[in-house]
């Protein structure tokens, strides 16, 4: 079962980013995922399969209204 993600959401992933935090934002959604780290700005981006098999959870979910 593949977890539900959209633009804005703001996720966990398995490891620690080298500045210590695991939040990231979710910039882009489309064939590659671009998320953002919340407490430095650095963005990776990944393919759909890789950000899922990273992905640990869904931490905040994006207002719809936004």
């Amino acid at each position: 079962m593949e977890k539900s993600f959209k633009l804005n959401d703001i996720v966990m992933m398995k490891k620690n980013h080298a500045c210590g935090t695991n939040r990231w934002l979710i910039t882009r959604v489309g064939v590659d995922i671009k998320i953002k780290c919340c407490a430095c700005g650095r963005e990776v981006m990944l393919d759909r399969l890789e950000f899922s098999q990273k992905l640990k959870k869904i931490l905040e979910v994006a207002d719809e209204k936004a």
